[in-house]
């Protein structure tokens, strides 16, 4: 099973999720992202305004929003 990116610059992080449909809505301490889902609901999300982000860090987004380790690696070789 691939393993997720060690130190993801917070750019090419954004630009993953904005892939797979979240919509960057703030930016503080915290980057904020929103994605309307087909049934109308929203998923939030939030991610740390860090340079980098970890490995460890990325895996407990991910669960959180609902998306699998191989749909983010996929959508990472994307951007």
């Amino acid at each position: 099973m691939a393993k997720f990116p060690v130190d993801v610059p917070k750019t090419k992080v954004i630009k993953v999720f904005e892939y797979l449909g979240f919509e960057q809505v703030r930016e503080g301490n915290h980057i904020a992202l929103l994605r309307e889902n087909p049934d109308g609901t929203k998923m939030p999300l939030t991610v740390p305004n860090h340079r980098r982000i970890k490995g460890s860090t990325l895996q407990r987004i991910c669960t959180q929003a609902g998306i699998s380790r191989d749909e983010f690696l996929e959508a990472y070789k994307q951007v």
